[in-house]
């Protein structure tokens, strides 16, 4: 065999041979640069105790987002409208009728000036009420 007599704790004392032989042995000492094509780089080694924990790191950042059940243009109007993901149908009509009413010229003794707000709440609503998402 070709490393029949290599041995690799020859001339460590048992404290060195201990320490060598623990599970984080190396950890505190950086490595290379690992390429990456495509991917994240790996996190740095040094911000984590654990190593599983440095692996996992890495993995947990890469997770897709969960879907939402809105497209993007009703993500836009759900915040027009002041509302997050877990709105339901009464909630958006209820927030609507509220802005309406909060906006409209007519509530304002004619001023005119929230009248921009009012179209935008108005466009939001009609959007959302058609929503696949609450069928």
């Amino acid at each position: 065999m070709h490393n029949a007599k290599y041995n690799y704790f020859d001339g460590m004392s048992a404290e060195e041979i201990a320490e060598a032989q623990t599970p984080y042995a190396g950890w505190e000492r950086a490595t290379r640069a690992f390429a990456h094509a495509g991917s994240d780089p790996a996190p740095s080694w040094s911000d984590f105790a654990d190593p599983l924990d440095a692996i996992s790191g890495r993995f947990r950042r890469s997770q897709p987002q969960a879907a939402s059940r809105f497209t993007k243009g009703e993500q836009r109007a759900l915040s027009v409208l002041g509302l997050g993901e877990d709105a339901d149908l009464k909630s958006v009509r209820s927030r609507y009728s509220r802005l309406v009413r909060r906006f409209h010229p007519d509530r304002n003794g004619g001023d005119r000036s929230h009248e921009a707000r009012l179209g935008e709440v108005i466009e939001a609503y009609q959007l959302l009420r058609k929503s696949v998402a609450f069928a």
